[in-house]
């Protein structure tokens, strides 16, 4: 009926949470578990453009891996724990930082996964006008019917309700935890048949091919991302919707698959940092830089530094991206 009340409870759940709701050692409620499909990874490649050819071809990936599924892309995979830690962020101003990531190993199209999002420590930010606000870290779990499949700690800055609440935890920064054992999770893999390595160690690389962003509110809703400013211009302090940061990270491993078309699968991020806010319709370029290569059993473990710039139309490209991580190459 118009106008019948709703239930208080309900309408906690509902706009929460704010910083001042939340304590070290908060669990908060899951987001539906997601079943991922073929469309998933077609809708996930239609927003991104990622050329991941293993997620592409199913033959490819037959002959590397020795299964008979399809590999689920390793950006949406990612795209998808992030989104469903998102009960967390429903009013974060901003995602400050990642660190730490390690995917334990490669998901097939099929298999149903849920993310465990627990707070981890909390600082009070300086106040913006009369608005109190905080930093929150984030620990994230992500498992599937087959086991673990990725662990990683996010930042972000929420808004708080009234007084800030004087929590002073070291949150750190994108680059203050212990790196991830990236080499552990190398899959047995006959790379074989992907393109061999072409880029020397130190060597930077400016992908020619600029893209821009669109369909992020459908990204959004793909992934589960709860973040009000991904949705709503009301929301922001901006005069336009602010685009999710796994928008630019999405189109930024698109154009590594470009630049290292051999890429297999992601092992994990070591940090990355979102610079600046991003915007639809932005147009973006990258550059990458090969930081390390690494032999492994199954090919090459590659550490790449990514940039991403908005270009703007007369003046310097604003840099909204800095990421490092580390892919299996052939």
């Amino acid at each position: 009926m118009n106008g019948a009340p709703v239930h208080n409870r309900c309408v906690h759940r509902l706009e929460g949470p704010y910083y001042d709701d939340l304590t070290t050692g908060t669990v908060l409620p899951q987001l539906p578990a997601v079943t991922i499909t073929d469309a998933d990874n077609v809708m996930y490649r239609s927003i991104s453009g990622d050329e991941n050819r293993l997620a592409a071809d199913r033959s490819a990936y037959a002959t590397a891996s020795g299964s008979s599924g399809a590999l689920v892309n390793p950006g949406l995979m990612m795209q998808l724990s992030i989104g469903l830690s998102t009960s967390a962020t429903r009013h974060a101003i901003a995602n400050l930082f990642y660190r730490g990531v390690l995917v334990a190993r490669p998901v097939e199209v099929g298999e149903t996964v849920e993310t465990t999002t627990t707070v981890l420590g909390m600082a009070d930010s300086r106040p913006k006008g009369d608005l109190n606000r905080g930093k929150v870290l984030l620990g994230i779990e992500t498992v599937g019917t087959n086991g673990p499949i990725a662990n990683y700690q996010r930042c972000a800055l929420l808004p708080a309700r009234g007084d800030a609440p004087g929590f002073s935890d070291d949150v750190g920064s994108a680059t203050s935890s212990p790196e991830p054992d990236f080499a552990s999770v190398v899959p047995a893999w006959d790379l074989g048949g992907l393109t061999e390595m072409s880029v020397a160690v130190g060597e930077e690389i400016a992908d020619p091919m600029w893209d821009h962003i669109d369909l992020a509110p459908a990204f959004a809703r793909l992934t589960f991302n709860q973040a009000m400013v991904h949705r709503s211009v009301f929301a922001t302090a901006y005069d336009t919707r602010l685009v999710y940061g796994g928008h630019v990270i999405a189109l930024a491993q698109a154009s590594a698959t470009r630049v290292f078309p051999g890429t297999a699968t992601v092992l994990g991020w070591k940090r990355c940092n979102h610079t600046a806010p991003a915007f639809e319709g932005d147009t973006l370029s990258f550059t990458h830089r090969l930081v390390a290569a690494d032999h492994v059993d199954s090919g090459q473990m590659l550490t790449i530094e990514t940039a991403g710039y908005r270009q703007t139309e007369g003046g310097e490209p604003v840099k909204l991206l800095d990421w490092e991580y580390v892919i299996l190459h052939r």
